[in-house]
């Protein structure tokens, strides 16, 4: 957890000097679903919008110093192996840190998706960016959300309890690290205004579970090579239920600055 600790503990030095105000919106509804006595062999899954490479690990300094040095109470996401694991000495810094390997390409049928599911199934915290990639709107006016991907539906119909599954928001960090940043490119810009926004899992969470329920209720015969993926339609339904708790949450922050 040495690894952990050290990043949690310089993103919260950051938010705290480099940053001229950092509002904190729900935090108690992630540190309450965090308690062991609430989990009762619940995963719990974060997904928020993605707005730059700095969103994780920097959010994360929201959290109270003690949560850095416990896999429990730390979250565990997955990384792209082109980008996090590209020679041993950043691979080992990335797994120390809770950083699962993924591979472009390969689809949700990988190695990575089932470890986050194996994490899921022992009530492990799992975060996930469904967009997939940074997604800075304000260089792109109107565009909205990403279509989300499908990885985390699947690791939530792989899962045998469906898990706690809690909206976030963020806001400020595309100021950190804005896409279109000149010279230095690697260092953050200072003094910009972030706000963290957690949104109430029990919607969410219930039109999950029903969306699982409802097709694993259903007959599903095994695959054939030339048919269609049986699971794209509940795929599809548990990211846009996904996808609109992100869009709902969001709004709501934006009406109420």
């Amino acid at each position: 957890m040495l690894t952990v600790g050290a990043v949690g503990l310089t993103s919260k030095l950051f938010l705290r000097v480099g940053c001229s105000e950092v509002h904190v919106n729900g935090l108690p509804i992630l540190l309450d679903a965090l308690k062991e006595e609430n989990r009762q062999g619940q995963g719990i899954i974060t997904v928020a919008n993605h707005i730059s490479v700095w969103d994780d690990p920097v959010a994360w300094g929201i959290l109270p110093w003690r949560s850095y040095f416990s896999s429990r109470t730390t979250r565990w996401t997955l990384g792209a192996s082109d980008i996090m694991f590209t020679n041993p000495l950043s691979s080992q810094f990335f797994r120390n840190g809770q950083v699962i390997e993924t591979f472009r390409g390969q689809g949700i049928h990988q190695e990575a998706l089932e470890v986050a599911v194996e994490k899921l199934n022992s009530g492990d915290w799992i975060h996930i960016f469904p967009e997939g990639k940074v997604n800075q709107v304000k260089l792109h006016p109107g565009r909205g959300l990403l279509r989300f991907k499908w990885g985390v539906a699947h690791m939530m119909l792989r899962a045998r309890v469906p898990p706690k599954v809690i909206p976030m928001y963020l806001e400020g960090f595309d100021d950190v690290m804005p896409e279109n940043r000149g010279f230095p490119r690697f260092l953050p810009r200072l003094g910009s205004k972030i706000r963290v926004t957690f949104g109430e899992p029990a919607e969410i969470t219930q039109e999950v579970g029903d969306v699982i329920r409802e097709w694993k209720s259903q007959p599903h015969g095994k695959m054939e090579e030339d048919e269609a993926d049986p699971e794209a339609g509940v795929r599809i339904a548990l990211t846009d239920v996904l996808q609109r708790a992100v869009r709902r949450l969001g709004d709501s922050v934006t009406r109420n600055p």
